[in-house]
């Protein structure tokens, strides 16, 4: 059997399991997160605290900051393997999962692109909880 193949039906078993119970594909949700601002604002757990730079220290050390709904700007995490090869901004996105967690960790190329988005399931749906911006 093609490995490819084979990658894609295991795919689809688990998706189809997953459904079975109940638990939202946190693929498909990231999707829907990054495309709808209506959606992306429901699954948020305002106000939420964030780890970001600091514009104002001279080494932009790390502060913790709440946002809350009305300061959210929509967050795009959707992500094209384009990203490694583009001129400016290069990065790689990846997912660590564990049970009910998934962070989605984005890491520049050499310039400084660091951040990690932590996402809980709560209820069986997926929810932004917190992220870490480290971005200079």
């Amino acid at each position: 059997m093609d490995k490819g193949k084979e990658k894609t039906e295991a795919s689809e078993a688990d998706s189809g399991q997953e459904r079975d119970l109940g638990e939202e594909d946190f693929d498909q949700f990231i999707r829907k997160f990054s495309t709808y601002e209506a959606f992306q604002l429901e699954r948020i757990k305002f106000p939420i605290n964030v780890i970001v730079p600091d514009d104002e220290h001279e080494g932009m050390a790390p502060m913790e900051e709440t946002i809350g709904r009305y300061e959210w700007e929509l967050l795009d995490l959707t992500y094209d393997s384009t990203y490694l090869t583009r001129t400016y901004d290069q990065y790689y996105q990846g997912v660590r999962y564990r049970r009910d967690t998934a962070v989605v960790e984005i890491r520049g190329i050499n310039n400084g692109i660091y951040a990690d988005y932590y996402f809980t399931l709560i209820d069986e749906k997926w929810y932004l909880v917190t992220l870490y911006e480290a971005s200079f």
